[in-house]
């Protein structure tokens, strides 16, 4: 079976992005592939709703933000089990995070649940932004003494 015909364990409000507005399940194999897709697309890494309550707020704004943005985002939902894969590609290091990508690149991370009046800023801010390389990820400052340094 193929990631678009399974279900995997997941929140109902969670599981609803996919079943009611077509979002696409997106597993650590896929990420790439559903990334790299023509447009912007957002990879929504929702965490545990037990430790992370707010995820749940969030999967229900993300599509009244859709809505905001007609026609402007794809929506992926990382499969619970491989959120902590996923999230190292991009390095995620937040519960919820929505990162948004474009053309298959990094573009941005949102973290948090947000006001109505930020979200919307922020999501329009993103889709208006330049892509930029993954913050974390490249060659590390090193000192003459070997000890890391940002100077």
């Amino acid at each position: 079976m193929t990631p678009e015909t399974l279900q995997p364990e997941a929140p109902p409000l969670v599981a609803r992005l996919v079943n009611d507005f077509q979002a696409s399940w997106v597993d650590a194999e896929r990420a790439e592939t559903f990334a790299e897709g023509t447009g912007d697309c957002v990879l929504f890494f929702s965490g545990d709703p037990v430790r992370f309550p707010e995820c749940l707020d969030v999967a229900v704004v993300l599509p009244e933000l859709q809505a905001a943005f007609p026609g402007r985002l794809r929506l992926g939902v990382v499969w619970p089990r491989d959120e902590d894969a996923v999230a190292r590609r991009y390095s995620v290091q937040r519960w919820p995070s929505l990162v948004f990508l474009r053309d298959g690149r990094y573009v941005t991370t949102v973290a948090g649940m947000l006001d109505w009046t930020d979200y919307v800023a922020r999501v329009g801010e993103a889709l208006a932004m330049p892509t930029s390389r993954v913050p974390g990820i490249g060659i590390p400052v090193v000192a003459a003494g070997g000890a890391p340094s940002c100077h």
